[in-house]
Protein backbone atom coordinates (compact mmCIF):
# COMPACT_ATOMS: atom_id res chain seq x y z
CA UNK A 1 0.00 0.00 0.00
CA UNK A 2 1.65 3.30 -1.02
CA UNK A 3 1.12 6.59 -0.02
CA UNK A 4 -1.27 8.53 -2.24
CA UNK A 5 0.48 12.33 -3.24
CA UNK A 6 -1.58 14.69 -1.29
CA UNK A 7 -0.70 16.28 2.66
CA UNK A 8 -2.69 17.23 5.76
CA UNK A 9 -1.55 20.82 7.04
CA UNK A 10 0.67 20.68 9.75
CA UNK A 11 -1.42 22.84 12.33
CA UNK A 12 0.99 25.58 12.54
CA UNK A 13 -1.32 28.28 10.81
CA UNK A 14 -3.20 30.96 13.22
CA UNK A 15 -6.76 29.39 13.56
CA UNK A 16 -9.24 30.95 11.75
CA UNK A 17 -12.95 32.48 13.39
CA UNK A 18 -14.72 29.38 13.17
CA UNK A 19 -17.55 27.64 15.03
CA UNK A 20 -17.29 24.02 14.29
CA UNK A 21 -20.20 21.51 15.43
CA UNK A 22 -21.12 18.12 14.68
CA UNK A 23 -25.08 17.18 13.59
CA UNK A 24 -25.97 13.72 14.18
CA UNK A 25 -29.54 13.44 13.22
CA UNK A 26 -31.87 13.26 10.10
CA UNK A 27 -34.00 16.30 11.31
CA UNK A 28 -30.31 18.37 11.45
CA UNK A 29 -29.47 17.46 8.21
CA UNK A 30 -32.67 18.37 6.89
CA UNK A 31 -32.88 21.78 8.31
CA UNK A 32 -29.28 22.56 7.00
CA UNK A 33 -30.95 22.77 3.57
CA UNK A 34 -30.93 26.61 2.92
CA UNK A 35 -27.47 27.27 4.20
CA UNK A 36 -26.40 23.81 2.47
CA UNK A 37 -28.13 25.16 -0.60
CA UNK A 38 -26.14 28.73 -0.38
CA UNK A 39 -22.61 27.11 0.54
CA UNK A 40 -23.02 24.88 -3.16
CA UNK A 41 -23.77 27.86 -4.82
CA UNK A 42 -20.93 30.10 -3.38
CA UNK A 43 -18.37 27.00 -3.12
CA UNK A 44 -19.28 24.10 -5.19
CA UNK A 45 -17.31 22.76 -8.08
CA UNK A 46 -19.19 20.73 -11.33
CA UNK A 47 -17.27 17.76 -9.55
CA UNK A 48 -18.77 18.47 -6.39
CA UNK A 49 -22.05 17.15 -7.89
CA UNK A 50 -23.04 14.31 -5.82
CA UNK A 51 -22.50 16.42 -2.60
CA UNK A 52 -25.34 18.45 -3.46
CA UNK A 53 -28.29 18.49 -0.80
CA UNK A 54 -30.97 16.90 -2.37
CA UNK A 55 -29.12 14.28 -3.61
CA UNK A 56 -27.65 13.28 -0.17
CA UNK A 57 -31.65 13.62 1.32
CA UNK A 58 -32.81 10.99 -1.92
CA UNK A 59 -29.62 8.64 -0.44
CA UNK A 60 -30.41 8.94 3.39
CA UNK A 61 -33.73 7.63 2.21
CA UNK A 62 -32.77 4.86 0.86
CA UNK A 63 -28.94 4.21 2.08
CA UNK A 64 -29.12 5.07 5.97
CA UNK A 65 -29.76 2.47 8.04
CA UNK A 66 -29.53 0.99 11.40
CA UNK A 67 -26.12 0.21 11.78
CA UNK A 68 -24.92 4.05 10.19
CA UNK A 69 -25.99 7.61 11.35
CA UNK A 70 -25.24 11.01 10.46
CA UNK A 71 -22.04 13.05 11.27
CA UNK A 72 -22.05 16.08 9.63
CA UNK A 73 -19.24 18.88 10.37
CA UNK A 74 -20.85 22.26 9.93
CA UNK A 75 -18.36 25.25 10.17
CA UNK A 76 -19.37 28.82 10.66
CA UNK A 77 -17.66 32.25 10.34
CA UNK A 78 -19.14 35.11 11.52
CA UNK A 79 -22.53 33.45 11.69
CA UNK A 80 -22.21 32.19 8.00
CA UNK A 81 -21.93 28.37 6.80
CA UNK A 82 -18.46 28.29 5.31
CA UNK A 83 -17.49 24.47 5.19
CA UNK A 84 -19.37 21.24 5.32
CA UNK A 85 -18.03 17.97 6.01
CA UNK A 86 -21.40 15.65 5.02
CA UNK A 87 -20.02 12.40 7.14
CA UNK A 88 -21.54 9.25 8.44
CA UNK A 89 -20.63 6.76 11.05
CA UNK A 90 -20.78 3.13 11.10
CA UNK A 91 -19.62 0.28 13.40
CA UNK A 92 -18.31 -2.77 11.18
CA UNK A 93 -16.07 -5.90 12.23
CA UNK A 94 -15.47 -3.80 15.52
CA UNK A 95 -14.31 -0.63 14.15
CA UNK A 96 -15.76 2.56 14.48
CA UNK A 97 -15.34 3.57 11.00
CA UNK A 98 -16.53 7.36 9.19
CA UNK A 99 -16.96 7.68 5.61
CA UNK A 100 -18.81 10.54 2.85
CA UNK A 101 -21.81 10.42 2.70
CA UNK A 102 -23.42 8.99 -0.54
CA UNK A 103 -21.65 5.74 -1.33
CA UNK A 104 -22.02 3.59 -3.42
CA UNK A 105 -24.21 6.13 -5.78
CA UNK A 106 -22.15 9.22 -4.91
CA UNK A 107 -19.57 8.47 -8.16
CA UNK A 108 -17.27 11.36 -6.51
CA UNK A 109 -16.53 12.39 -2.42
CA UNK A 110 -15.61 15.83 -1.33
CA UNK A 111 -16.32 18.40 1.23
CA UNK A 112 -17.85 22.09 1.01
CA UNK A 113 -15.29 24.54 1.89
CA UNK A 114 -15.97 28.34 0.93
CA UNK A 115 -13.26 29.73 -1.41
CA UNK A 116 -10.99 32.24 0.18
CA UNK A 117 -7.99 33.13 2.16
CA UNK A 118 -8.84 31.06 5.09
CA UNK A 119 -10.01 27.92 3.19
CA UNK A 120 -6.45 25.77 4.35
CA UNK A 121 -7.05 26.82 7.98
CA UNK A 122 -10.78 26.06 7.77
CA UNK A 123 -9.86 22.56 6.28
CA UNK A 124 -7.14 22.03 9.21
CA UNK A 125 -9.69 22.71 11.39
CA UNK A 126 -12.29 20.87 9.73
CA UNK A 127 -9.61 17.39 10.27
CA UNK A 128 -8.80 18.67 14.27
CA UNK A 129 -12.81 17.83 14.45
CA UNK A 130 -12.62 14.47 12.84
CA UNK A 131 -9.35 13.27 15.12
CA UNK A 132 -11.88 14.61 18.21
CA UNK A 133 -14.29 12.44 17.16
CA UNK A 134 -12.88 9.38 18.71
CA UNK A 135 -13.21 6.95 15.55
CA UNK A 136 -10.73 4.35 14.36
CA UNK A 137 -10.72 4.80 10.50
CA UNK A 138 -11.70 7.69 7.78
CA UNK A 139 -12.58 5.64 4.87
CA UNK A 140 -12.08 8.20 1.70
CA UNK A 141 -13.88 6.52 -1.80
CA UNK A 142 -13.90 8.21 -4.69
CA UNK A 143 -11.77 11.24 -4.07
CA UNK A 144 -11.05 13.13 -7.29
CA UNK A 145 -7.13 14.99 -7.65
CA UNK A 146 -8.77 17.99 -7.88
CA UNK A 147 -11.02 17.74 -4.68
CA UNK A 148 -11.24 20.00 -2.53
CA UNK A 149 -9.42 17.21 0.35
CA UNK A 150 -6.46 16.12 -2.30
CA UNK A 151 -4.64 19.35 -0.88
CA UNK A 152 -5.51 18.69 3.55
CA UNK A 153 -4.76 14.93 3.99
CA UNK A 154 -1.32 12.47 3.85
CA UNK A 155 -3.44 8.88 3.57
CA UNK A 156 -3.05 5.29 2.56
CA UNK A 157 -3.53 4.53 -0.91
CA UNK A 158 -5.91 2.20 -1.21
CA UNK A 159 -7.04 2.00 -5.18
CA UNK A 160 -6.32 4.90 -7.76
CA UNK A 161 -8.54 4.68 -10.87
CA UNK A 162 -9.00 7.50 -13.74
CA UNK A 163 -12.11 8.61 -14.95
CA UNK A 164 -12.33 9.69 -18.82
CA UNK A 165 -14.00 12.73 -19.73
CA UNK A 166 -15.19 14.12 -23.18
CA UNK A 167 -14.97 17.60 -25.13
CA UNK A 168 -18.49 18.04 -26.36
CA UNK A 169 -17.30 20.31 -28.96
CA UNK A 170 -14.63 17.81 -30.30
CA UNK A 171 -16.94 14.90 -30.19
CA UNK A 172 -20.33 16.29 -31.02
CA UNK A 173 -21.53 17.09 -34.58
CA UNK A 174 -24.73 17.86 -35.94
CA UNK A 175 -24.32 14.22 -38.03
CA UNK A 176 -23.38 12.47 -34.70
CA UNK A 177 -19.79 11.69 -33.81
CA UNK A 178 -17.52 14.33 -35.37
CA UNK A 179 -14.22 14.53 -37.21
CA UNK A 180 -12.40 13.25 -33.37
CA UNK A 181 -13.43 9.87 -34.25
CA UNK A 182 -12.12 7.70 -36.89
CA UNK A 183 -14.05 7.63 -40.73
CA UNK A 184 -14.58 4.18 -39.82
CA UNK A 185 -16.89 4.87 -36.21
CA UNK A 186 -18.72 7.54 -38.15
CA UNK A 187 -19.63 5.21 -41.09
CA UNK A 188 -20.83 2.51 -38.29
CA UNK A 189 -22.95 5.02 -36.21
CA UNK A 190 -24.97 5.50 -39.75
CA UNK A 191 -24.72 1.42 -40.39
CA UNK A 192 -25.87 0.76 -36.46
CA UNK A 193 -28.70 3.65 -36.80
CA UNK A 194 -29.68 1.53 -40.00
CA UNK A 195 -29.82 -1.78 -38.59
CA UNK A 196 -32.12 -0.93 -35.44
CA UNK A 197 -34.60 1.31 -38.19
CA UNK A 198 -35.19 -2.06 -39.29
CA UNK A 199 -35.99 -3.56 -35.92
CA UNK A 200 -38.49 -0.78 -35.85
CA UNK A 201 -39.08 2.83 -35.61
CA UNK A 202 -36.52 5.12 -34.05
CA UNK A 203 -37.25 7.60 -31.30
CA UNK A 204 -35.26 9.98 -29.65
CA UNK A 205 -36.50 11.69 -26.41
CA UNK A 206 -35.06 14.13 -23.17
CA UNK A 207 -36.76 14.28 -20.02
CA UNK A 208 -36.36 15.79 -17.08
CA UNK A 209 -37.54 14.43 -13.48
CA UNK A 210 -41.30 13.80 -13.00
CA UNK A 211 -43.31 10.54 -12.93
CA UNK A 212 -42.16 9.68 -16.44
CA UNK A 213 -38.59 9.83 -15.79
CA UNK A 214 -39.29 7.92 -12.25
CA UNK A 215 -40.62 5.08 -14.77
CA UNK A 216 -37.87 5.17 -17.15
CA UNK A 217 -35.40 5.23 -14.43
CA UNK A 218 -36.53 2.06 -12.70
CA UNK A 219 -36.27 0.25 -16.55
CA UNK A 220 -32.87 1.71 -16.99
CA UNK A 221 -31.52 -0.45 -13.99
CA UNK A 222 -33.68 -3.43 -14.64
CA UNK A 223 -32.01 -3.22 -18.41
CA UNK A 224 -28.80 -2.69 -17.00
CA UNK A 225 -28.95 -5.54 -14.57
CA UNK A 226 -30.31 -7.76 -17.19
CA UNK A 227 -27.27 -6.99 -19.43
CA UNK A 228 -25.00 -7.56 -16.56
CA UNK A 229 -26.17 -11.16 -16.25
CA UNK A 230 -26.01 -11.80 -19.29
CA UNK A 231 -22.52 -11.08 -19.82
CA UNK A 232 -21.31 -12.21 -16.49
CA UNK A 233 -20.64 -9.39 -14.83
CA UNK A 234 -21.06 -9.03 -10.83
CA UNK A 235 -21.72 -5.84 -9.99
CA UNK A 236 -23.45 -6.01 -6.44
CA UNK A 237 -23.99 -1.79 -6.47
CA UNK A 238 -26.33 -2.07 -8.86
CA UNK A 239 -27.55 -5.75 -7.90
CA UNK A 240 -28.95 -3.91 -4.65
CA UNK A 241 -32.49 -3.39 -4.28
CA UNK A 242 -31.48 -0.20 -3.13
CA UNK A 243 -29.74 1.36 -6.34
CA UNK A 244 -33.02 0.35 -8.20
CA UNK A 245 -35.16 2.54 -5.61
CA UNK A 246 -32.64 5.39 -5.17
CA UNK A 247 -32.55 6.14 -8.50
CA UNK A 248 -36.92 6.21 -9.16
CA UNK A 249 -36.98 7.87 -6.43
CA UNK A 250 -34.47 10.58 -7.57
CA UNK A 251 -35.53 10.47 -11.24
CA UNK A 252 -39.54 11.11 -9.55
CA UNK A 253 -38.50 14.45 -7.80
CA UNK A 254 -40.37 17.17 -9.96
CA UNK A 255 -38.53 19.85 -7.34
CA UNK A 256 -35.65 18.98 -10.19
CA UNK A 257 -32.86 19.94 -7.39
CA UNK A 258 -29.64 17.21 -8.54
CA UNK A 259 -29.54 17.65 -12.40
CA UNK A 260 -30.93 14.41 -12.83
CA UNK A 261 -31.39 14.36 -17.06
CA UNK A 262 -32.17 10.96 -18.96
CA UNK A 263 -32.11 10.34 -23.03
CA UNK A 264 -33.60 7.69 -24.44
CA UNK A 265 -33.68 5.80 -27.65
CA UNK A 266 -37.18 3.90 -28.38
CA UNK A 267 -37.68 1.05 -31.28
CA UNK A 268 -41.85 0.80 -32.11
CA UNK A 269 -42.04 3.01 -28.87
CA UNK A 270 -40.41 0.84 -26.33
CA UNK A 271 -37.44 1.75 -24.69
CA UNK A 272 -33.99 -0.03 -25.92
CA UNK A 273 -31.34 2.64 -24.60
CA UNK A 274 -31.75 5.07 -21.12
CA UNK A 275 -28.94 7.18 -19.92
CA UNK A 276 -29.44 8.80 -16.90
CA UNK A 277 -26.50 11.91 -16.12
CA UNK A 278 -26.83 14.94 -14.14
CA UNK A 279 -25.92 18.27 -14.68
CA UNK A 280 -23.57 20.74 -12.94
CA UNK A 281 -22.11 24.20 -13.78
CA UNK A 282 -21.78 23.46 -17.82
CA UNK A 283 -20.62 19.74 -16.97
CA UNK A 284 -22.29 16.24 -17.23
CA UNK A 285 -22.01 13.40 -15.70
CA UNK A 286 -23.03 9.55 -17.21
CA UNK A 287 -23.75 7.48 -14.26
CA UNK A 288 -26.25 4.59 -15.60
CA UNK A 289 -25.93 3.90 -18.93
CA UNK A 290 -28.09 0.93 -19.85
CA UNK A 291 -29.33 -0.56 -22.96
CA UNK A 292 -31.16 -3.89 -23.92
CA UNK A 293 -29.08 -7.00 -24.52
CA UNK A 294 -31.55 -7.78 -27.09
CA UNK A 295 -30.16 -5.09 -29.03
CA UNK A 296 -26.24 -5.64 -28.88
CA UNK A 297 -25.82 -6.99 -32.18
CA UNK A 298 -27.04 -3.67 -33.86
CA UNK A 299 -24.55 -1.80 -31.38
CA UNK A 300 -27.50 0.09 -28.85
CA UNK A 301 -24.81 0.44 -26.69
CA UNK A 302 -22.57 2.82 -28.97
CA UNK A 303 -25.41 4.69 -30.48
CA UNK A 304 -27.07 5.68 -26.41
CA UNK A 305 -23.30 7.40 -25.74
CA UNK A 306 -23.36 9.19 -28.69
CA UNK A 307 -26.78 10.94 -28.43
CA UNK A 308 -26.14 11.12 -24.84
CA UNK A 309 -23.37 13.41 -25.66
CA UNK A 310 -25.68 14.89 -27.53
CA UNK A 311 -28.12 15.90 -25.68
CA UNK A 312 -25.89 17.01 -23.14
CA UNK A 313 -24.18 19.31 -25.48
CA UNK A 314 -27.87 21.01 -26.21
CA UNK A 315 -28.23 21.41 -22.43
CA UNK A 316 -24.89 23.46 -22.80
CA UNK A 317 -22.53 21.39 -21.07
CA UNK A 318 -19.21 21.58 -22.37
CA UNK A 319 -17.69 18.26 -20.89
CA UNK A 320 -19.21 14.90 -20.28
CA UNK A 321 -17.64 12.84 -17.36
CA UNK A 322 -18.01 9.18 -18.01
CA UNK A 323 -16.92 8.43 -14.45
CA UNK A 324 -14.44 6.03 -13.19
CA UNK A 325 -12.93 3.19 -13.79
CA UNK A 326 -11.68 3.90 -17.50
CA UNK A 327 -13.28 1.04 -19.20
CA UNK A 328 -11.85 0.39 -22.48
CA UNK A 329 -15.44 1.66 -24.42
CA UNK A 330 -15.24 4.84 -21.92
CA UNK A 331 -11.73 5.20 -22.95
CA UNK A 332 -12.63 5.24 -26.81
CA UNK A 333 -14.75 8.02 -25.96
CA UNK A 334 -12.50 10.37 -23.02
CA UNK A 335 -10.22 13.76 -24.70
CA UNK A 336 -8.73 13.07 -21.31
CA UNK A 337 -8.70 11.43 -17.54
CA UNK A 338 -8.69 12.36 -13.93
CA UNK A 339 -7.14 10.31 -10.94
CA UNK A 340 -9.47 8.81 -8.37
CA UNK A 341 -8.47 7.51 -5.06
CA UNK A 342 -9.78 5.36 -2.66
CA UNK A 343 -7.89 6.27 0.72
CA UNK A 344 -7.92 5.15 4.56
CA UNK A 345 -6.86 7.34 7.18
CA UNK A 346 -6.55 5.65 10.88
CA UNK A 347 -8.09 8.29 13.81
CA UNK A 348 -6.39 5.33 16.30
CA UNK A 349 -4.26 2.51 17.26
CA UNK A 350 -6.99 -0.12 15.64
CA UNK A 351 -6.90 1.98 12.73
CA UNK A 352 -3.51 2.27 12.14
CA UNK A 353 -3.49 -1.61 12.57
CA UNK A 354 -6.13 -2.47 9.81
CA UNK A 355 -3.95 -0.06 7.30
CA UNK A 356 -0.88 -1.99 8.69
CA UNK A 357 -2.15 -5.03 8.30
CA UNK A 358 -5.24 -5.72 6.68
CA UNK A 359 -6.23 -3.59 3.85
CA UNK A 360 -2.95 -4.40 2.14
CA UNK A 361 -3.82 -7.83 1.67
CA UNK A 362 -7.80 -8.10 1.83
CA UNK A 363 -8.38 -5.64 -0.96
CA UNK A 364 -6.71 -7.23 -3.68
CA UNK A 365 -7.75 -10.74 -2.89
CA UNK A 366 -11.22 -9.60 -3.14
CA UNK A 367 -10.84 -7.84 -6.51
CA UNK A 368 -8.77 -11.01 -8.06
CA UNK A 369 -11.56 -13.44 -6.35
CA UNK A 370 -14.33 -11.91 -7.81
CA UNK A 371 -12.56 -11.69 -11.47
CA UNK A 372 -12.37 -15.06 -11.31
CA UNK A 373 -15.79 -16.25 -10.24
CA UNK A 374 -17.15 -18.32 -12.64
CA UNK A 375 -19.81 -16.48 -15.14
CA UNK A 376 -22.62 -19.60 -13.85
CA UNK A 377 -22.29 -18.55 -10.77
CA UNK A 378 -22.80 -14.67 -11.22
CA UNK A 379 -25.74 -14.98 -13.31
CA UNK A 380 -27.35 -17.24 -10.45
CA UNK A 381 -26.46 -14.39 -8.10
CA UNK A 382 -27.42 -11.45 -10.17
CA UNK A 383 -30.87 -13.33 -10.89
CA UNK A 384 -31.40 -14.07 -7.11
CA UNK A 385 -30.96 -10.55 -6.38
CA UNK A 386 -33.63 -9.67 -9.06
CA UNK A 387 -36.04 -11.75 -7.31
CA UNK A 388 -36.26 -10.58 -4.31
CA UNK A 389 -36.10 -7.33 -5.59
Amino acid sequence: MAEAGIRRPTGDAVMAPLALEVLTDRAAFEALKPEWDDLFARAGMPQQLFLRHAFLRHWCDHYLDVRSRICILAGRSEGRLVMLWPLVRRRSLGLDIVQLMGAPVAQFGDVLVEPGPDRPRWLDAGWDALDRLGADLFEIRQLRADAALSRSNTALLVQRQDAPFADLAQRVSAEGPSMAYPARERSNYRRRLRRLAERGELGFGALTPGAEAGALAMTAVAMKRRALARHGILAPTVADPRFQDFFTALASDAADEAGLRLSTITSAGRPIGIDISFDCMGRSFGHVIASDPDFEREGIGRVLIHQAFAGAKARGSTVFDLLAPADPYKLEHADGTVAVYDLAMPLSWRGRLVCKLALPRLRPAFRALAKRLPTAWVRRWLKAGRQSD
